[in-house]
């Protein structure tokens, strides 16, 4: 199984899109409307997802203080230790 590191460079874009984004390039921040779009919070920003793994249904024991920790703040608890994992893994893989 690898390891999922996409980012935006990985999209294929067409020629249209091509054309499309340089065009947006070349206009200057002034010169675009952003009034329809609300800003994005840092919490919205923090949390986009720019693709979405596959999950693979596992057993996993873990002490039961972690499962605790893990489920204090209520429903979400996998994802949160999924999180977790993440973040350690691709600390491992940038040092």
């Amino acid at each position: 199984m690898a390891i999922v590191r996409k980012t935006l460079d990985d999209i294929k874009h067409t020629p249209i899109d091509k054309d499309e984004l340089a065009q947006l390039q070349s206009m200057s921040d002034d010169s675009i409307n952003y009034d329809d779009i609300a800003p994005l919070t840092d919490g919205q920003i923090a949390n986009l997802r720019l693709y979405k793994p596959i999950k693979q249904q596992i057993t996993l024991r873990l002490d039961s203080d972690i499962v605790a920790w893990l489920k204090k703040d209520g429903k979400g608890y996998q994802t949160r230790a999924n999180q977790l994992l993440r973040q350690l893994m691709l600390k491992e893989l940038t040092t």
